[in-house]
């Protein structure tokens, strides 16, 4: 069982998408304005080491003993010395090494750069280490010493960070606590231009509200923002595409209406007059027979229209498009035929099939409804019987592709035709050609051609200017036929491989 969607909020989804980089950059914000901060309460107690480095390397002297070995001395002058101990929050650390890196001053627990990071003489340095366990920032700077024929001396001055931290402390709360405050402030006035912004659709939703249900008139786009405006021609699209819908519906309506009133006055006429006659004592068989039958041609009349209404919602509904299977067109025309045989003698007209055998299963096969189907060849037989003259000739044929694309179907009679001015309006609901005393609804060719529609399929209406045939048995046998009409009904034809279909047997 298929779960099903929740249904999403858009300010919801807006403000989510707004807020959520909000409250994910803000802790960046905290690590680069931390580092920030780390980098700014480095430079002054940075420059402050590297000036009391400096002034220690000042302090060392080249000495020669009696036999001329040269070798470095240091002496820590009483300013320097009160400089190591000013400083009351950090501990202050140094070390003097001579030209062979021998100890001479300091403090020996304070670790000795490698020598690969000896860098050019008198270049000050830094660098982050510890002493004891302790994080310490070192400033270092290699010494040449005047006349020592190249040798350097090593001076370092390291510091604990405890004024660094406090500073790098102070910076950080300078700059995030008003971000409390300006955040919380940010998110309001995000909510407030959501809630602004998506104002004029909850207008518009309130002005759909209040339309009355038979109100289809547009929308009016320039009340609108300008990116609603493609929704409320779409919109507008469906509203009048669903008022023309209704429109054709209710003129149709008013049509079946108007169609069915004829016989049912017709039958109800000839009820009270067969009543009358009786109430009168007037009990002629004949005079009784002739209003059962009016009666019974009326009924026939108003059931036929009825069925034919039937077929046509069928025709219309759009969900038996989705029943789509492949279908044995000339199985679907023999049995068509077969059922209109005895109505084909009653009026003496040959009614004939011509196409492929039905024993061959497989072709030829178009995919779609297979009761659609159905309908649409009786419609075109019916019409056909109906308009052709006794003694006339009406052709079921089925004409298969020999390169599989598509599957013709034609039904052709030998009746009065149909003009080329009338031949768009004989496919219009309740339309009959002017000029026939035909008994019909003007239904069947409109069912006819909404089936076709529904499949997918072409329609096209022409002379069937069929030559002189001996009909059948009659006076009428060998007399010129009418121009007559030919419906072409193409069909898409189906896949090879898809599995055949036995149309179902249609309500009788």
């Amino acid at each position: 069982m298929a779960l099903r969607r929740e249904q999403r909020s858009l300010f919801g989804e807006i403000l989510d998408w707004m807020l959520a980089p909000l409250l994910l950059l803000w802790p960046m914000s905290v690590v680069l304005t931390w580092l920030v901060a780390q980098g700014i309460a480095n430079k002054p107690f940075d420059r402050q080491l590297g000036e009391l480095t400096r002034l220690l390397s000042q302090q060392i002297t080249l000495q020669v003993q009696d036999d001329g070995a040269q070798h470095a001395s240091f002496s820590l002058t009483r300013g320097t010395a009160d400089l190591l101990q000013t400083d009351e929050t950090d501990t202050l650390y140094y070390q003097v090494l001579g030209l062979r890196g021998e100890f001479l001053s300091g403090d020996r627990t304070l670790p000795v750069p490698p020598d690969d990071d000896r860098g050019s003489l008198g270049l000050l340095r830094f660098r982050d280490d510890t002493i004891g366990g302790e994080p310490v920032r070192v400033a270092y700077q290699w010494v040449a010493v005047p006349g020592a024929g190249g040798g350097a001396a090593l001076v370092q001055a390291a510091e604990t960070l405890g004024k660094r931290s406090r500073l790098a402390t102070e910076i950080i709360k300078g700059v995030m606590l008003p971000q409390f405050v300006i955040l919380p402030l940010a998110v309001l006035l995000v909510w407030l231009a959501l809630v602004r912004g998506i104002a004029p659709l909850n207008e518009l939703q309130q002005r759909i509200r209040h339309r009355e249900s038979h109100d289809l008139s547009p929308i009016d786009e320039r009340e609108v923002p300008e990116e609603v405006s493609p929704l409320v021609r779409a919109i507008n699209d469906l509203l009048m595409r669903l008022d023309r819908s209704i429109s054709t519906q209710k003129h149709f309506l008013a049509d079946a209406a108007h169609q069915l009133k004829t016989p049912l006055a017709g039958l109800r006429t000839q009820a009270e007059l067969a009543q009358r006659e009786i109430d009168a004592g007037q009990t002629d068989p004949q005079s009784l027979k002739k209003s059962l039958q009016l009666i019974a041609r009326s009924s026939q009349r108003a059931a036929r229209m009825v069925n034919q209404l039937l077929a046509m919602a069928r025709a219309e509904d759009a969900s038996q498009a989705q029943t789509h299977q492949p279908v044995n067109l000339a199985r679907v025309a023999t049995e068509v035929v077969h059922d209109f045989v005895p109505r084909a003698l009653e009026k003496r007209i040959d009614l004939g099939y011509e196409g492929p055998s039905t024993g061959d299963a497989s072709k030829p096969m178009v995919l779609g409804q297979p009761v659609l189907l159905r309908e649409l060849l009786r419609n075109l037989v019916d019409n056909a019987l109906q308009y052709t003259p006794e003694g006339g000739t009406v052709t079921v044929r089925v004409v298969d592709d020999p390169f599989g694309q598509v599957v013709v179907l034609q039904v052709e009679d030998s009746g009065p035709g149909i003009a080329p001015a009338e031949r768009d309006k004989v496919f219009q609901p309740f339309y009959r050609a002017l000029g026939t005393n035909v008994d019909g609804s003007g239904l069947g060719l409109a069912i006819v051609k909404e089936i076709a529609q529904q499949h997918h399929a072409e329609i096209a209406l022409e002379d069937a200017n069929l030559r002189h045939r001996s009909g059948m048995l009659t006076e009428h046998a060998g007399a010129a036929f009418g121009p007559g009409a030919r419906f072409t009904v193409r069909f898409a034809a189906a896949a090879p491989d898809s599995p055949t279909s036995t149309p179902p047997e249609e309500p009788r």
